[in-house]
């Protein structure tokens, strides 16, 4: 039996999560079968209708599909409601600007009526750039890792989710006595006991003791351990104990990020996703680091960069292209190109 082309069917699965299998769609215009020959998830023999129409973006069996690389035919089902984007490594390469490419992509969703919520670890200050480059204009944000949720029209958050950060300031400064601490004063800058690579100049950076910076509530507590490694900071790391709050480390070089217990970004996601009344199963995911394995769990549909450390990669549903090679775009164009 000749083939006219292949097709991807994403079906609900486990937990709301898609299930990719992929089919030929036979000359007769009216099966579809297995690419391997073999039937998968009992849709073997199933009728195919308006296939003509499908080949120009139409309706089949009431999913919408288009013709993808090569000529395939790339079945979408229906788009997905809310996207949730990871900044740095993700959407950019950190210190790059976003892409021409990904910019058009994350454009067309919003012109779709999408949802795209900047999920990302920077604080309040210093995601609004990316609002800009977006153009995005109104919305939603959720900022440090989630503790904070931004109202994009007014730059302004909407709710801010503080731990008290003297409990962590002490703990680890027993384990790490060089370390540099960091915390987020939101829509004003920073106040740190030093000064670390890679920070950002958005706002106040204001140097401060460890008693100080330990007297107000924040929503996030950075450390960066100039005399270690990763993997060390990592070992003496299992003996931490901090009531009331929780950590997640960095993919490169020894930093961590303390915050309030229980929050995450794929809390703060699902948070969001009930006051909006959208579906478990319309939801999409795209991310790198360990602050993004929460977010990947809770999505329908999770994606992994394909720069991202292997044990995320192995997280998410699909792995796409590279930051540097637009995966974001990639990703965005099935249902928005």
């Amino acid at each position: 039996m000749s083939s006219i082309a292949l097709l991807d069917i994403w079906t609900p699965g486990r937990r709301g999560r898609y299930i990719r299998s992929e089919y030929t769609v036979s000359a007769r215009r009216d099966l579809v079968i297995p690419a391997s020959g073999m039937p998968r998830h009992a849709v073997a023999g199933v009728a195919v209708r308006g296939l003509e129409s499908a080949t120009a973006g139409g309706d089949l069996g009431g999913s919408k599909i288009r013709p993808g690389q090569n000529g395939a035919m790339v079945d979408v089902g229906g788009a997905p409601e809310l996207v949730a984007l990871d900044v740095d490594g993700t959407l950019l390469r950190t210190g790059s600007p976003i892409t021409a490419r990904v910019v058009a992509a994350v454009r067309a969703a919003v012109a779709a009526g999408t949802y795209v919520v900047i999920t990302t670890g920077r604080t309040l200050l210093t995601t609004r750039p990316v609002f800009t480059e977006l153009g995005l204009v109104e919305g939603h944000a959720l900022c440090s890792n989630g503790a904070v949720h931004i109202d994009v029209a007014r730059g302004v958050p909407v709710t801010v989710r503080n731990f008290d950060p003297a409990p962590a300031v002490s703990a680890l400064r027993k384990l790490f006595p060089s370390m540099i601490f960091a915390v987020e004063k939101v829509g004003v800058g920073i106040w740190a006991t030093g000064f670390s690579p890679g920070e950002f100049s958005i706002g106040d950076y204001v140097l401060v003791d460890d008693g100080a910076l330990g007297s107000e509530p924040t929503p996030r507590l950075n450390g960066w351990w100039p005399d270690g490694s990763l993997e060390e900071l990592l070992h003496r790391l299992r003996s931490l104990e901090v009531p009331g709050a929780s950590w997640v480390h960095g993919e490169f070089g020894p930093w961590l990020t303390v915050a309030p217990d229980g929050v995450s970004k794929g809390w703060a996601l699902e948070r969001l996703r009930t006051s909006l009344g959208i579906a478990p199963t319309r939801t999409l995911a795209i991310g790198d680091g360990y602050n993004d394995r929460e977010m990947l769990e809770w999505a329908a549909h999770s994606v992994a960069m394909s720069n991202a450390p292997a044990d995320v990669r192995a997280l998410a549903d699909e792995v796409t292209a590279d930051v540097v090679d637009d995966g974001v775009a990639v990703v965005l164009e099935r249902w928005f190109g």
